[in-house]
């Protein structure tokens, strides 16, 4: 992979005076440990005949305690280097507080001024909690209950349940935790002395700190988990524990009950055969569900980085099922997970792959050309095939081209870039031995970027509430990782986020040729999803002004996956089209036109329009033919590998 690359050197920050963190944390949780009993008493009296005895409840703070020191303790499991497990909901305290107290110290709350304004404001805030209260902690107003109550400024979803404004103890701990949340976030922005590249690594850094420190997540500040604990003695934390036990045994947080799903039955049970198969990858082609189809098949090209099933899920919500039933002859590329034997894979594997794909499909079932749909980090490397296709002019191969959430220009890709500096990119290898990455650290990474709703949430429901796991598809598919050859992923890193040079004529390469997406003229169709925080909307929208060809762009409602996996039957969120000579994504949002629903149908109408022509489903059309052998069933056998 040629490239002209010029790395970044990042600062590590240290510790400078004041009390080792180590000891901060250990006494804040001392000091959490003395207020059980008390906070456990509070409720007691409310409990009546079913209450534990004084000594119960004795041992019940102490059982509160121990699962809360357990909690913590348990980023000491060390891996066989003796570095501490890198997943991000086992991270180290004390590693955490270390790094924020270094920026705390440049942070402008520490002038006199903003701390005495601070003060005054906390003052003023516990003032309007305790006003809410009689002197015996009864509510004033049974009406001012609601998110809206004057007496409660601030609100957020961890603390939707009335418990935490049902008394005065805990109604103080979230809305001060919200309040320095709030701005300790705003003294992000002041911190002087650094680049904005720098400020965003700080702000993502502190959300993360301040997720992880919500008193929602500590048993002993958790009303809801109290109130629970009771009721159960202990039953939650038992179970929770177990459950984190299991956990940790496989290095990766549970989401669902993966008990319930099957592959090829309830999930990634489309019909169709595995027509043909390489180290890397397997084409899978799907049974005709009608008489006639398109005569230009479609070509489905998913992210690697995530199982293929995530375009078929259960028959609802397969994207394959409903393209099958609209008419198109579907095949689609199931990547193999890495492991050692994978270790010599790169960028350049992945572009080859794409290619052959192509010539593969239009040799078996004898057409000229495919619509080819490349999905995330698969369409990145669908547009650099493209590219070569087009410079050895080769391009008629492919009649159109798709892209999911796909980016080519890396300058605005959100979030993910936090993880190209210098320091990350060290993990990255710490991360990838054998030749590959483990699945579970991206998965990890993936968590982090949505830490409440997919690391905290769970933490509290599952470990300290001991409730059950759902039985969510979706989750069971995020679950079922796959490990990504080390060489092609620091590559991608290094080449794409952080130096960006996919973008730039001939600044890469790939199967020995020059990657230019200006030449690119085959008809595409770009569709961005509105909140998507892994590839941002106006990212993907780059991708319009790159190619050279008609661009259709298609912005669609909810996110990365939602926004994508739409089926219309659900009538859920919408689409926005408009003009395609928009300079940038805000000039098309003004003038675009808002549809009701999924895209797929928009979709189908354009990809149909580049060639209606249609053939009998027989003969190589049907996979398993004597004229299209087949391997096996699908899904095959390389989804199921770990």
């Amino acid at each position: 992979m040629g490239k002209k690359t010029s790395g970044k050197k990042s600062s590590g920050a240290t510790t400078t005076g004041g009390k080792d963190v180590a000891d901060i944390f250990t006494e804040m949780l001392r000091l959490q440990g003395e207020a059980a009993r008390q906070v456990v008493q509070t409720f007691a009296p409310q409990a009546a005949e079913s209450l534990p005895d004084e000594e119960d409840i004795d041992a019940l703070g102490s059982a509160i305690m121990q699962f809360q020191e357990n909690w913590f303790r348990l980023n000491t499991k060390k891996d066989k280097e003796g570095h501490c497990f890198i997943a991000p909901f086992m991270a180290d305290p004390a590693q955490w507080m270390a790094v924020m107290q270094a920026w705390y110290e440049q942070f402008p709350a520490l002038d006199p001024e903003r701390q005495q304004e601070l003060w005054e404001e906390g003052v003023e805030l516990w003032g309007r909690i305790l006003e809410h209260f009689t002197p015996d902690g009864e509510d004033v107003d049974e009406a001012h209950k609601g998110e809206g109550d004057p007496h409660f400024p601030r609100s957020d979803r961890r603390f939707a349940d009335p418990a935490w404004r049902e008394q005065p103890v805990f109604a103080l701990i979230h809305q001060t935790y919200l309040l320095l949340a709030e701005k300790v976030a705003e003294a992000v922005d002041e911190v002087e002395g650094i680049d904005e590249d720098e400020r965003e690594q700080l702000r993502f850094a502190t959300k993360s700190v301040l997720d992880a420190m919500s008193p929602s997540n500590f048993p002993l500040m958790n009303p809801v988990v109290l109130e629970r604990t009771i009721e159960q003695k202990g039953e939650n934390l038992v179970k929770g524990m177990e459950r984190l036990a299991a956990d940790l045994e496989k290095g990766q947080l549970t989401h669902t009950d993966t008990s319930q799903f099957v592959l090829g039955e309830n999930v990634a049970a489309t019909p169709g055969k595995v027509i043909y198969e390489t180290e890397l990858y397997q084409l899978i082609q799907y049974s005709p569900a009608t008489e006639e189809v398109l005569e230009v098949p479609l070509l489905l090209f998913p992210p690697w980085i995530n199982r293929f099933y995530i375009l078929d899920l259960n028959p609802k919500k397969s994207f394959v099922k409903w393209a099958v039933d609209q008419g198109l002859t579907v095949v689609l590329v199931s990547w193999r997970s890495a492991d050692e034997s994978l270790a010599h894979i790169g960028w350049d594997d992945y572009v080859r792959a794409q290619i052959e794909a192509i010539d593969v499909v239009r040799e078996r079932l004898k057409v000229g050309r495919v619509h080819a749909l490349g999905y995330c980090v698969a369409g990145t490397t669908l547009a650099a095939t493209l590219a070569i296709l087009a410079r050895r002019g080769e391009s008629l191969k492919v009649a159109s081209a798709t892209f999911l959430t796909a980016q080519v220009d890396f300058e605005e890709a959100g979030q993910l870039k936090l993880f190209t500096d210098d320091a990350m990119m060290e993990l990255v290898k710490r991360a990838s031995r054998g030749g590959y990455m483990d699945g579970r650290y991206m998965a990890a990474t993936f968590n982090l970027l949505r830490g409440s709703d997919l690391i905290w949430n769970y933490v509290v429901n599952h470990y300290m509430l001991g409730e059950d796991y759902p039985a969510f598809d979706l989750l069971f598919w995020n679950g079922d990782v796959t490990n990504l050859p080390a060489k092609w992923h620091a590559a991608y890193l290094e080449n794409c986020y952080r130096d960006n040079l996919l973008v730039k004529p001939d600044a890469l390469e790939a199967d020995g040729t020059p990657i230019d997406l200006g030449l690119i003229a085959t008809p595409a169709y770009v569709q961005a999803g509105r909140e998507d925080h892994i590839a941002p909307p106006e990212s993907v929208f780059r991708l319009t002004k790159t190619l050279s060809g008609i661009v259709r762009f298609v912005l669609a409602g909810s996110g990365h996956i939602a926004g994508v996996i739409n089926p219309p039957d659900a009538h859920k969120y919408q689409y926005w089209t408009g003009d395609r000579s928009a300079a940038s994504l805000d000039q098309f949002v003004s003038g675009a036109e808002e549809h009701p629903g999924s895209w797929w149908p928009d979709w189908l109408v354009w990809i149909s329009e580049i060639d209606p022509r249609k053939v009998k489903a027989r003969g190589r059309r049907k996979p398993g033919s004597k004229s299209n052998p087949a391997i096996e069933d699908a899904p095959g056998r390389y989804v199921r590998m770990h």
